[in-house]
């Protein structure tokens, strides 16, 4: 199997009247049960509207983007699948349910990574 993310970007869901949150909110967990239902959700969830911090690599701490003016990640899902087809196929159903366009990348795999959790799964 191979993980998924499938995210969008913040502001892709401004264009939703306040009186269509709840059942947006409602859509939304629906598939998100449907995703657990079958085995393939790794985790998600919406991403608070904030400037990110940044960490270097010696360890120097700034400011990052600010979401007003940059590009930054709304909201996101891991899925583990298949395929990419599979991937996309859940991204259709996040997008309705969310009301907006979402991206799909495949996540690297990493076999040392899996080893370990599978390890710390036993």
């Amino acid at each position: 199997m191979t993980h998924y993310l499938i995210s969008f970007d913040d502001g892709a869901m401004s264009h939703i009247a306040d009186e269509d949150w709840p059942d947006v909110g409602k859509a939304s967990h629906a598939v998100v049960q449907e995703a657990m239902d079958a085995g393939v959700w790794v985790l998600g969830g919406g991403i608070e509207r904030q400037t990110a911090t940044v960490v270097a690599t010696d360890g120097t701490i700034t400011d990052g983007p600010d979401p007003a003016v940059d590009v930054a990640v709304g909201g996101f899902a891991v899925v583990d699948v298949a395929t990419r087809e599979e991937a996309l196929a859940w991204a259709a159903r996040i997008a309705v349910a969310c009301r907006c366009a979402q991206e799909v990348r495949e996540i690297m795999p990493d076999a040392d990574q899996e080893a370990w959790l599978r390890r710390t799964r036993r």
